[in-house]
């Protein structure tokens, strides 16, 4: 059991320059704003257009879900807290927000992953497409996705929060992160260090590994492919899903593998600013922009 004495956290919020608060509510605002219609619209799009009904928009639609989800639990009380005296949140506030972030995080990672493998199936073996990529497989993969990021985020919530925090509530962050709170914590993490490490490598490495593999997989067979039009095709419909991958790995990578006598709790705020805020908002236009199918669905429907 918990023993600790701290019955709320106080967030330092992202600057302590309170002249600051007003600008970066706007900008967050709008980042938030387009973050739910971006993400709400391709959800829609996706349901109303049956041209798109297939494995890979399944998947895309519940990245914009998935984004939308983790986003909304740290942007609201982020820009509620730009107009707060107070930046406090309650000791089941900060679980609860720590469990939903990094379930749908998780998940997020898991999901890059399995959609990585279906643009190696479409590429490289086409003609087993509907027989490895069938609805039932496919809806087990998100099952399985889904689960394992839940799972993954109630075991670091419950080590983190058996935690004794009984030197300081202030939390030197903007929501309540993994790191942060390890930092604030009078016990030894040292367990909670190294079930950080262990499922965190064994989430990232069975992504990137799978991920890995299939864009290998997906270079040969457009380095086979003889016309320059049919290799632009091929790589165009793996491009959007690349720099989504490159761009949440990168960030994470960056916050949760390094030593954590390296944490500089600056640097980390704008890292988590990058892959929990303004990821969520460039996923869907990333999309958008580099999808000829997406596009084309936004004709017929306007």
């Amino acid at each position: 059991m918990n023993t600790s004495s701290v019955m709320d956290f106080t967030f330092k919020g992202l600057t302590d320059n309170t002249q600051l608060n007003i600008p970066l509510f706007i900008i967050f605002l709008h980042i938030y704003f387009t973050t739910v219609i971006g993400n709400v619209g391709l959800i829609s799009l996706n349901i109303m257009d049956t041209h798109l009904h297939k494995p890979m928009y399944l998947f895309l639609s519940n990245l914009s879900f998935v984004d939308l989800t983790y986003s909304s639990s740290v942007t609201p009380k982020m820009l509620r807290d730009f107009l707060s005296t107070t930046k406090t949140i309650s000791f089941l506030g900060c679980a609860i927000q720590m469990y939903v972030f990094g379930s749908f995080a998780t998940v997020e990672c898991l999901l890059l992953g399995i959609m990585a493998y279906d643009r190696y199936v479409a590429i490289c073996i086409p003609l087993m497409y509907q027989v490895h990529m069938s609805s039932i497989l496919c809806l087990r993969m998100l099952v399985a996705t889904y689960c394992g990021g839940f799972l993954n985020s109630l075991v670091h919530t419950v080590f983190v929060f058996r935690l004794n925090f009984c030197t300081t509530n202030i939390i030197d962050h903007f929501f309540c992160d993994i790191p942060p709170l390890l930092k604030l914590s009078c016990s030894d993490v040292s367990m909670n260090l190294a079930v950080l490490i262990i499922l965190g490598g064994l989430v990232t490495a069975g992504s990137i590994i799978l991920i890995f593999v299939s864009y290998t997989n997906i270079i040969l067979a457009i380095l086979r492919i003889r016309s320059t039009q049919g290799r632009y095709k091929a790589f165009n419909t793996c491009a959007s899903h690349m720099t989504v991958v490159s761009l949440l790995y990168g960030t994470v990578l960056f916050m949760y593998f390094r030593p954590s006598t390296s944490y500089a709790l600056q640097q980390d705020r704008v890292a988590s600013v990058f892959y929990s805020i303004v990821i969520p908002m460039l996923n869907p236009l990333i999309y958008s922009l580099r999808n000829s199918e997406v596009k084309e669905a936004l004709g017929r429907i306007f």
